[in-house]
């Protein structure tokens, strides 16, 4: 299948430890994002669902983070050191961006954050193991990521200074791509842990792990609806990756895309009307946005590069 080869790069495979810079924080500190509304063109007093930042390799460099309306008008980078910064998640008050960063300097991959315009790229993990996939809690207050520091890929939680590490997994297997319920109860992600790529939900303090997708195919990347009704996620059930979506109990899982490219990487929109997602169904992977029915499939991002991962501006008040 198509998507094996194409998934173990974008898991890391990619990423060129080749240098390190940072952004100095302006005097203001997080009040410089509001900005982005200047910059970009935007209108409007409460921005939910206008921006979206995604990862690239657009720029000769590696993967950067990059910053487009939704339109896939109005690019800015946000990143600019060499190597591999992707997977960014943007905080639900729309200030901060956590991402994951290869940098030489730090010898590893490890959660970073920034100010949502680019400003003050803060390494939160500083640990010597591969750390990424990172999501915000709804309420800002921690941040969930996959690392390998105890062995096999495992699920953490972190306050958002990096303090207070705490594991939440144990089972030994891959468990991957954590996604959090809008409620902040429980925590969706992928899992080998039944000998192929499932989509389990757990409490958000580990427990009571449940298998949703029961598919002999590989199944994964959910992302959790807003409205806290849906799942999101991508599956290899039809012989190619495709974007399906199921109720929050595993029930009525649908696909979406019905195209037989390769699509991965769902992630709604702030009020759940539109999904974002990953296609290569124009010749490479490029970023698309389709209404939560599967209906209206809209490519956003047309550059010959690797654009990927999607995430979307919650909230961002100028």
């Amino acid at each position: 299948m198509r998507f094996a080869t194409m998934a173990t790069p974008l898991l890391l495979g990619t990423a060129m430890l080749l240098g390190c810079s940072e952004t100095p924080e302006g005097p203001s500190g997080n009040q410089r994002v509001p900005s982005l509304a200047a910059d970009l063109g935007l209108a409007g007093d409460v921005l939910a669902g206008q921006l979206i930042a995604f990862a690239s390799d657009r720029d000769g460099t590696g993967f950067q983070v990059f910053l487009m309306q939704a339109n896939g008008s109005k690019l800015k980078q946000l990143t600019s050191v060499p190597g591999y910064n992707a997977r960014p998640n943007w905080s639900h008050d729309g200030r901060r961006i956590t991402f994951t960063a290869c940098r030489a300097t730090d010898f590893s991959c490890d959660i970073y954050v920034m100010n949502a315009d680019g400003s003050a790229q803060t390494n939160l993990t500083h640990n010597f193991a591969t750390e990424q996939m990172s999501v915000w809690s709804p309420d800002d207050q921690h941040v969930a990521f996959v690392s390998d520091r105890d062995g096999p890929p495992q699920i953490y939680l972190m306050n958002a200074d990096g303090s207070n590490v705490i594991r939440l997994t144990f089972d030994g297997a891959v468990d991957l791509l954590p996604t959090w319920s809008p409620d902040g109860t429980r925590l969706a992600f992928q899992t080998n842990r039944d000998g192929d790529d499932e989509v389990y939900v757990m409490n958000a303090d580990g427990s009571n792990p449940v298998n949703l997708t029961n598919n002999p195919s590989t199944d994964g990347f959910p992302a959790w609806s807003p409205r806290g009704d849906k799942i999101a996620f991508r599956s290899g059930r039809d012989g190619n990756a495709e974007i399906y979506v199921m109720n929050v109990d595993g029930s009525g899982q649908t696909n979406l895309t019905h195209n037989p490219a390769e699509e991965y990487y769902p992630a709604w929109s702030p009020t759940g009307n539109r999904v974002a997602f990953v296609s290569d169904r124009d010749g490479n992977f490029e970023i698309y946005v389709m209404k939560p029915d599967g209906s209206l499939q809209t490519r956003v991002t047309t550059d010959a590069a690797f654009d990927a991962d999607p995430t979307w501006a919650i909230t961002l008040t100028r």
